[in-house]
C-alpha cells in the first residue's frame, strides 16, 4: 500500500514505519509466478487485487479493491479474466459475474482464509438474531452463512442498513471491531471466530505501532522508492481502476451461495 501511495504521488515522500510490515497475500504472488500464469492463460485480462507488489501491478492490466472488484471485472471488454492473487475474492467475484470466464490464482489472505464455517456457525448459535457481515476474502463456506458480504469500508454501510439489529458478527481482521464500536456505540460487535485476536489476527498490521509512526515522522524512516519502470506500469493499472465507475455489487446471501 505504501508503494501504491508513492506510485500515485511520485513527488511526495512516503514513509513506512516498519519495513517488516508486509502482507502475506501480496507475498503469495511474484512477478515470475504471474508471468507463468499469463503464459498458461493467454488472452486473459489480468485483474490484480491492490494488495500486491508494484512489480506484479506493473504486469497486470488493471487493479481492484475488494469494494470495486465486481465493477472492475464487469468494465472489461473481454470475457476472459485472470484474477490474482486472492482466490476467495476471485471466486466471489466469479459468482457475481457468471457470464464471464474467470480463472482464479491460488493465493489467499491467511487472516481470512483460516476462518471456517464451523467457527462461524457456533458463534451464530450463541448469538441468535445477530447480523453476519463478512469480507469477501473469507472462504466460500463462510460467505454462505453471511447476511452481508462487503469490503472493510462497506461494513460500516452494512451496519447502517440494519438499524433494527443490536448485535453483529464480523468476519474480518478483529481490529475493525474497535472502529465499529466507536462509530456505533449502541451496538455489539463479535469476532466471527468467537475469540478476539485468536484466529482473525494479521501480525503484519500489528507491526505498525504508534511509537513506530512517531519515529518515522521524526526521523524520516523508512522512505519508499519504486523502480521507475515498475512504477509506470503499476500506475497505469491503478489509474485504470480509478477510472471505473462503481456500481452496486450484490450483497444478499443468494449472491454468495
Amino acid at each position: 500500500m505504501a508503494e501504491s501511495a508513492k506510485i500515485l504521488n511520485p513527488e511526495k515522500k512516503v514513509l513506512l514505519p516498519n519495513l517488516s510490515a508486509g502482507c502475506a497475500l501480496a507475498d503469495s504472488i511474484t512477478p515470475e509466478s504471474l508471468l507463468k500464469w499469463k503464459r498458461r492463460y493467454p488472452g486473459h485480462a489480468v485483474v490484480t487485487y491492490i494488495n500486491s507488489s508494484a512489480e506484479v501491478k506493473a504486469l497486470s492490466d488493471i487493479c481492484c479493491t475488494s469494494a470495486n472488484a465486481v465493477s472492475v471485472v464487469r468494465s472489461l471488454p473481454t470475457d476472459k479474466i485472470l484474477f490474482t492473487p486472492d482466490r476467495n475474492l476471485g471466486r466471489w467475484v466469479a459468482r457475481q459475474i457468471p457470464e464471464k470466464t474467470i480463472v482464479v490464482y491460488d493465493g489467499a489472505c491467511p487472516t481470512h482464509d483460516v476462518l471456517r464455517d464451523a467457527n462461524l456457525s457456533r458463534v451464530k448459535d450463541e448469538t441468535p438474531g445477530a447480523v453476519v457481515i463478512a469480507h469477501p476474502e473469507c472462504r466460500e463456506d463462510v460467505l454462505a452463512l453471511a447476511d452481508e458480504v462487503c469490503s472493510t469500508t462497506g461494513m460500516i454501510a452494512a451496519v447502517e442498513r440494519h438499524p433494527e439489529a443490536t448485535t453483529f458478527i464480523v468476519a474480518t481482521e478483529w481490529a475493525l471491531l474497535h472502529q465499529l464500536g466507536k462509530r456505533f456505540p449502541g451496538r455489539t460487535f463479535i469476532a466471527a471466530d468467537g475469540c478476539i485476536g485468536c484466529r482473525l489476527h494479521c501480525p503484519y498490521m500489528k507491526m505498525i505501532t504508534l511509537e513506530g509512526v512517531r519515529r518515522s515522522l521524526l526521523e524520516g524512516v523508512f522512505e519508499i522508492e519504486v523502480d521507475a519502470e515498475d512504477a509506470a506500469g503499476a500506475r497505469r493499472s491503478l489509474e485504470r481502476m480509478m477510472a471505473v465507475p462503481r456500481d452496486a455489487a450484490p450483497r444478499s446471501p443468494s449472491s454468495v451461495g
